[in-house]
């Protein structure tokens, strides 16, 4: 009678449903093909304050938003095991900034303040948006940790702070306009040399390739404005999930369906 094989036993605190998944999570990962990985992956972590509301009732939105930011440093962990060379991350958009300072603003700024911080002591960090719109405290924390990860080399991170995409795109325009006066150019020069790669020399995230996969949470099919210029030809993936609950399996089925695609932009 042949010999029935038994599963391993669990580590102590495991149980065979974190077997059974760790075992999946390695498939996706085997079946992955990795020179069709994203270059640049960019997420839109929404749901924080939904989840919030249903898993800490009663207690301030600020769990929800520290839970996010710990979610966020663990999805920049998985990029980076993925060798994704640049990740870009939405915390907060020129809308948020609208929300009671008292009660919801100030703590959400403090969180992604630490994020940031957090993130520069390992990557090389860049904040995208207008630190103009922040408290003036809380621009200089992201400034100061923007300039001591200078000098980091492998994974670049964009944390988009304050950051819509009319902003960007109307900053580019302004940018364009500046440059342009200096050299003595007139409106009436410009408006019959100006061209695509002039604006684009001047969006927050100049000289960077664009995304090429954009993740959205929370189960909202929409970009909101993010990245409205550089998201021309990116692939999208919308999953159900609050951002809280955002699992690595779930990011390696974004990656596996990315693989899985014909990029035609637009052709």
């Amino acid at each position: 009678m042949p010999k029935v094989p038994t599963l391993p036993k669990p580590p102590r605190g495991w149980h065979f449903s974190d077997i059974l998944y760790s075992i999946y999570e390695q498939r996706l990962i085997n079946r992955l093909d990795k020179k069709r990985l994203p270059k640049h992956v960019a997420v839109l972590a929404d749901g924080n304050r939904r989840w919030a509301r249903t898993n800490a009732p009663g207690q301030p939105l600020v769990v929800g938003y520290r839970q996010g930011a710990q979610k966020l440093l663990e999805f920049t962990n998985w990029c980076n095991q993925m060798e994704i060379p640049t990740v870009t991350l939405w915390v907060l958009s020129t809308e948020n900034l609208q929300r009671s300072e008292d009660d919801e603003l100030n703590p959400l700024l403090d969180v992604i303040a630490s994020l940031v911080e957090k993130l520069a002591n390992r990557w090389r960090v860049q904040v995208v948006g207008d630190p103009s719109l922040l408290p003036a405290q809380i621009a200089s924390r992201l400034h100061s940790a923007e300039q001591l990860s200078a000098l980091h080399q492998g994974m670049h991170v964009n944390v988009a702070v304050a950051y819509g995409g009319r902003r960007e795109l109307r900053d580019a325009v302004r940018g364009v306009l500046k440059a342009e006066a200096e050299k003595g150019t007139t409106l009436m020069e410009l408006a019959e040399t100006l061209d695509i790669e002039q604006i684009s020399k001047h969006l927050y995230t100049a000289g960077q390739p664009d995304p090429d996969l954009i993740i959205r949470t929370s189960g909202e099919q929409r970009l909101s404005g993010f990245l409205m210029w550089q998201s021309a030809h990116s692939e999208f993936y919308f999953c159900e999930a609050l951002w809280p609950d955002f699992r690595k399996v779930d990011f390696f089925r974004a990656l596996r369906s990315f693989s899985q695609r014909e990029r035609r932009y637009g052709r």
